[in-house]
């Protein structure tokens, strides 16, 4: 990566020529290598370098242009800069963003470092491996259709015209395993799993291959389930995506475009049972390759979102924060417009409940594994949802696979019916989170 220091020192000398005293850059690098397999042999092998730089400008009458560049020599970023100015003449005038006011603030150095990149040969031999073991699993699995096994190095800058100069760099690896069963008269039946490490050597493929190969088996004896109502219990997986979908919730700049289904004076109102308590934490020891800053130089932070089912914050950018009195909490992207998104859930029981439940010992409740067609199915600004899933029909303990069927509620219901938190969190890719239960959906079978 070109050096951060020559790409302010250029930016600086630039900017001065040009005769414009604010600006600021956001950029990154992304160097990855990705392999998937089929039936035995290699089936696609990507390497990619991607980068850009978000370059931002502020005229005399403080309107802003804003533009994108992958050229971070002094004659890229003269052009580039150059090109924001004249932008910024079109800009908006109401509600103008800014530079964050935390972006000069010192961040602790959390020690992360880039781990030398395996080759190429060695990703495809892992994932070769893991095919392999996973037909061996079961006569029934009869191919891994969806897989990958993936290794990245990041690197993420963020400077300014008023000194702020921040910079980090990490790697991680992922692996993703999907397989397929086939028997005869009866339906294809389906199971993944994934991890995620900073290397490749620590990676857990031997874990992600038990898992997927349980959850496959898992689904083979499947059976019809009545439509009716139910108790539910959802993985971690699941109720993060489901969260995900509803994420507007906690968004403040979608507070202020009125695409939310809460409102300013919605904080410190409860919203779910007080036996939960849901946090945006980029900075959790489980988040691999956590940011420490957000694209406006703000440090991320624990952000508490549900305090024992109460609203507590909202998720800002500088711009949302100062227009709701509040703190930038370091969730903003910037671009054209600064977007506003969450970084990493943890999600945990608030309280002990005054009932503990168990799969062992509970009868004939539904877990829903994985929800599907989110971008169908959920009607984010009425808070109502209809998926489709894949699940179990679990009796004292007792998993029967359900053939098809799909799960419908409202998001805002749905919380106030929690009735237990478990206690083991599960890392997912959206966060870490337990099993949560709620007391009541309908569910429509076949």
């Amino acid at each position: 990566m070109t050096n951060i220091q020559e790409i302010s020192t250029y930016a600086q000398e630039n900017a001065e020529k040009l005769g414009i005293k604010k600006f600021d850059i956001y950029g990154s690098i992304v160097d990855s290598t990705s392999v998937q397999v089929d039936e035995g042999e290699p089936k696609q092998v990507k390497a990619s370098s991607r980068s850009g730089v978000t370059v931002r400008v502020w005229n005399e009458e403080n309107t802003m242009g804003v533009t994108s560049t992958t050229d971070v020599d002094p004659l890229g970023l003269e052009l580039a800069l150059k090109t924001a100015y004249e932008a910024s003449f079109f800009g908006v005038k109401e509600n103008v963003p800014d530079f964050s006011p935390e972006a000069t603030i010192p961040i602790p150095d959390r020690h992360q470092k880039k781990v030398p990149q395996a080759p190429v040969s060695e990703l495809i031999e892992k994932l070769l491996v893991a095919e392999k073991e996973l037909l061996a699993a079961h006569t029934a699995i009869k191919g891994v259709p969806y897989n990958g096994l993936s290794q990245s190095d990041i690197d993420r800058f963020y400077l300014n015209s008023d000194g702020a100069l921040r910079t980090e760099s990490h790697s991680a690896a992922s692996v993703y395993l999907y397989s397929k069963t086939e028997e005869e008269n009866k339906k294809p039946r389906s199971g993944g799993a994934y991890r995620v490490k900073e290397s490749l050597a620590d990676l857990d493929i031997a874990g992600c291959i038990k898992e997927t190969a349980e959850k496959t088996i898992s689904h083979l004896n499947y059976e019809k389930i009545k439509t009716g109502k139910y108790r539910v219990v959802f993985s971690p997986e699941a109720f993060l995506s489901l969260l995900g979908a509803f994420s507007n919730l906690f968004n403040a700049q979608s507070i202020l475009d009125n695409q939310s289904l809460s409102k300013p004076e919605d904080i410190g109102k409860q919203i779910a049972s007080p036996l939960i308590s849901v946090y945006d934490d980029a900075l959790h020891p489980a988040n691999i390759g956590a940011e420490t800053f957000d694209g406006e130089g703000t440090p991320t932070r624990q952000v508490s979102l549900i305090e024992k089912g109460i609203l507590t914050n909202f998720l800002h950018s500088a711009g949302t924060a100062k227009r709701l009195n509040a703190r930038p909490t370091g969730n903003a992207s910037i671009g054209a417009k600064v977007s506003v998104s969450p970084n990493f859930y943890h999600v945990f029981a608030a309280e002990e409940a005054e009932e503990k439940f168990s799969l062992e010992t509970a009868e004939n409740v539904i877990l829903i594994d994985e929800l599907q067609a989110l971008h169908a199915g959920v009607k984010s600004l009425q808070g109502s949802f209809s998926l489709p899933f894949d699940g179990w029909l679990v009796n004292k303990g007792e998993k029967t696979s359900i053939e098809s069927a799909t799960v419908a509620g409202d998001f805002l219901e749905l919380l106030k019916s929690i009735v237990y938190v478990e206690k083991e969190v599960e890392l997912t890719p959206g966060g870490v989170c337990p099993r949560i239960w709620v007391n009541e959906l309908s569910i429509t079978g076949d």
